[in-house]
């Protein structure tokens, strides 16, 4: 399973008007073990974002990014990371307001 070392949640300013609900970018660092072929030197963050409109939540997408380069890579996660990834979002995006 996926550990998360650290995270950050960013409620996305949208001046013009042009989306719907509100918008949460999460930049989610993960642990990935030597033998992973996601493993990297300078750590993995999985950039996503999630939607809230109307009391019903939605996970958008996400990006794998090589962490300090911010490079994207070229990986998918696996079905159940996704849906950890996606549970995750559920539970924090809350934490975007309060800040």
């Amino acid at each position: 399973m996926m550990n998360i070392t650290a995270y950050t949640v960013e409620k996305i300013n949208d001046p013009f008007g042009i989306l719907t609900g509100d918008r949460y970018e999460f930049m989610i660092e993960i642990d990935v073990e030597e033998d992973d072929e996601l493993f990297m030197e300078n750590g993995v963050v999985v950039k996503a974002l999630y939607k809230v409109e109307d009391g019903e939540e939605k996970f958008l997408k996400y990006d794998l990014m090589e962490r300090n380069t911010d490079n994207v890579l070229d990986f998918e996660l696996e079905d159940d990371e996704i849906n950890f990834i996606q549970t995750f979002c559920s539970e924090h995006w809350q934490e975007a307001e309060e800040a």
